[in-house]
């Protein structure tokens, strides 16, 4: 356990309480950063999120000593960090540093600062095993992800092959934008060749040739958050953003030539655009050798890949999409297993695939979320929410499609101005089917108040070209104007007839 700190349990039955929270500090060669997670599990929730820019790496390509500033800024950082975790009753604290602190002389003085200043114990881990967790974090919010992970840090690249989550070969090269800017290279024709000499060094990259590249790290994700401002795009959510491998190359070589002038004008921040050119290039040198067939970029890695590494392998093995729904049902819905929506409303998609069948389950799960809302805002609130919620392991247009079915499970439509963006991101078919998941989700809550064990009693399936509600003629689940409407307004969904029949033969 790396700088493990025990407390006594707070108090409270609220989720992520004291008790359960687990923080890393991740000390980079630029950026410092505290995350602390209210626990370890498949999907933990981040309850808090600060980062410094301290700039730790500047300077040791040259000098080979960390930036003096950079270290009198970072344990400021350190020690407010330690004091707030301290605050929040943190359970476990691990300390992880990297690139700049591995490679510099006076590394270990550092970390012995550190230790007698905030009592913070640090791990400084190699680079391979910085590959390996970096490949864990993109493994714990894509599983099954197949290509290549690259996890630019300021001071190292760290390249990992996945084979349908399994890591395979793995290198670290000191290709960090801070690095580069410190090689006296000056001509952008000179680092090409430094960058390509390095990838082309490694035997088994063309193993990523028309397979997905999976981006990490801050410098990278500022390219990602940058190509949706200039081509407007509908969602800015990171994670599982894509891109065709051509349209990333050109675009990441594009910024590569930008100087800091246009980039300012590109981007309303000011955040790395020192180093964002020479990431650029990094981005842009990969692509050509690698000739992967997509870009999809990552929001988990180094931080989010410990925390993987840290569970059994049974846990390990949950679906992450349906363990973070399965928490929020837990901890949003009224009453009743959300779950049993996914039995009953399985009649209506004859033919579904295993991941057709997911989004299905996560949107059961998820479709009572709304329930404390004003009822003029409830289906709005619940789009939103689910629309920028992170969710992991979820493409853009599979998140709109959760969306669009909690938007029509509340208004029983998802045609509005609101929901504009998330249709341009699904097809017809599937706007079609979250339409038709959402009304089958409308009834079912009208039709059980909530109490989702009365759907037992109950059966919905399509029988030719009428849509039948089947009911016990006990009385014990009741019919209704409002019933009626609900079936009649999914049966218009699928072009068919609604039929409410009341029979003997649904158990109690």
């Amino acid at each position: 356990m790396m700088g493990a700190i025990a407390f006594s349990p707070a108090s409270g039955h609220g989720p992520g309480h004291g008790s359960e929270r687990i923080a890393v500090i991740d000390i980079g060669s630029n950026s410092i950063r505290l995350v602390v997670y209210d626990g370890l599990t498949r999907s933990p929730m981040a309850l808090f999120n600060e980062k410094v820019l301290c700039g730790l790496g500047r300077g040791v390509e040259k000098s080979g000593l960390l930036n003096p500033d950079g270290v009198a800024q970072a344990l400021e950082a350190l020690a407010r960090f330690a004091s707030l975790t301290a605050g929040m009753e943190i359970k476990r604290l691990d300390v992880i540093a990297t690139a700049a602190v591995r490679d510099a002389q006076d590394g270990a003085a550092f970390v012995a600062a550190i230790e007698q200043r905030t009592g913070l114990q640090v791990r400084v881990i190699s680079g391979e095993e910085e590959a390996r967790l970096s490949a864990m974090g993109v493994l714990s919010g894509t599983p099954e992800a197949d290509g290549l992970v690259g996890d630019l840090g300021g001071g190292s690249l760290e390249l990992v092959g996945l084979d349908r989550g399994v890591i395979g070969e793995q290198v670290t090269l000191p290709l960090g934008p801070l690095r580069l800017m410190e090689t006296g290279v000056t001509r952008q024709t000179g680092l090409i060749r430094l960058i390509d000499q390095h990838l082309e060094s490694l035997p088994w990259l063309p193993k990523a040739k028309g397979r997905p590249f999976y981006p990490v790290g801050g410098s990278w994700r500022a390219i990602a958050k940058l190509h949706m401002e200039q081509t407007n795009a509908p969602l800015h959510i990171i994670h599982h953003y894509t891109l065709p491998a051509a349209e990333a190359r050109e675009f990441t070589g594009l910024v590569a030539r930008q100087g800091r002038s246009s980039l300012e004008k590109m981007s309303g921040s000011r955040r790395r655009l020192d180093t964002l050119p020479f990431a650029a290039l990094v981005f842009e040198r990969l692509l050509k050798v690698a000739q992967p067939s997509k870009v999809v970029f990552s929001a988990y890695g180094l931080r989010e890949g410990h925390l993987f590494s840290l569970l059994t392998p049974e846990g390990q093995r949950e679906d992450p999409l349906l363990a973070s729904a399965a928490d929020w049902a837990h901890r949003f819905t009224r009453m009743g297993d959300s779950a049993l929506l996914t039995d009953w409303t399985a009649g209506l998609f004859a033919g579904e695939d295993d991941n057709a069948i997911r989004l299905r389950h996560a949107a059961c799960l998820l479709s009572d979320i709304g329930w404390a809302e004003h009822p003029d805002y409830r289906a709005e609130h619940a789009f939103l929410r689910i629309l920028r919620f992170p969710f992991p392991a979820l493409d853009h247009d599979e998140r709109a499609f959760l969306a669009l079915s909690a938007y029509a499970r509340y208004a029983g439509t998802i045609d509005a101005p609101v929901t504009l963006g998330a249709r341009s991101l699904v097809t017809d078919g599937q706007g079609q089917r979250a339409l038709v998941l959402g009304l089958a989700l409308r009834l079912a809550h009208t039709l059980s108040g909530g109490a989702t064990g009365l759907l037992k009693r109950t059966s919905l399936k399509i029988n030719g070209e009428r849509l039948v509600l089947t009911l016990p003629e006990d009385g014990s689940v009741p019919s209704g104007e409002a019933v009626q409407r609900r079936v009649d307004a999914l049966a218009k969904a699928l072009s068919r007839k609604g039929d409410v029949q009341l029979t003997r033969a649904q158990a109690a």
